[in-house]
């Protein structure tokens, strides 16, 4: 199981992430987010990260060609798709695509089946924002045979990594407001924590 950790704002954040083990940081380029930065900002930061930690833009239905632009400006390696996006936006993203859904008590899981050639994220709805609310869904509804190919987000914590890793298993997490001090600043010993427990429950070992 991979972790992103969303919402890096600042490099001294990155450079925690990094050293604690995060697979994959998330800048968020939607201008409605509390956790929202510049592209330059986001190529500053990303200067001065190791080549080997993937880098994901988030976007909530921004124009195809902006993303391609920024996505090639920063050297992401893969896009994040958080809004009401259409399946066809997915084979004109010149990278990897993540597609975001957010889940609700009625949501219909075969609408999935529209996406193609992307990977899924599923994060808690909520009205007032697109991601980052801490907010847990029903992991229990996923249904069995998704559970390992998807990206798990929205409410995951300290408290309920070992569920997730016992329970629910998917390819990967994406954490953002449960490891920090306020929103777009993390909490260098809540990262350290939760990716120790992380790694104790998956016998990851980390070089120091």
């Amino acid at each position: 199981m991979r972790i992103k950790i969303c919402g890096i704002t600042n490099i001294s954040d990155a450079l925690v992430c990094q050293r604690e083990g995060a697979d994959a940081l998330g800048f968020v380029f939607y201008r409605g987010s509390k956790r929202y930065i510049t592209p330059e900002q986001a190529q500053e930061i990303i200067a001065g990260l190791s080549p080997l930690i993937m880098k994901i833009g988030v976007f909530v239905d921004e124009p195809v060609d902006a993303i391609n632009k920024i996505a090639t400006q920063l050297g992401l390696n893969a896009v994040q798709l958080h809004g009401e996006e259409p399946p066809d936006y997915i084979s004109k993203i010149h990278l990897p695509v993540i597609k975001s859904f957010r889940v609700d008590p009625e949501f219909d899981y075969a609408k999935l089946i529209s996406y193609q050639n992307c990977y899924y994220l599923l994060d808690s709805y909520s009205a007032q924002a697109y991601g980052g609310t801490g907010l847990r869904f029903n992991w229990q509804h996923i249904p069995e045979q998704l559970r390992q190919s998807i990206i798990l987000a929205g409410g995951i914590s300290i408290d309920n990594i070992e569920l997730i890793c016992r329970d629910i298993k998917p390819a990967a997490i994406d954490i953002s407001s449960a490891l920090e001090e306020y929103p777009g600043k993390k909490d260098p010993e809540k990262i350290r924590q939760f990716m120790n427990k992380y790694q104790s429950l998956n016998n990851v070992k980390t070089e120091t």
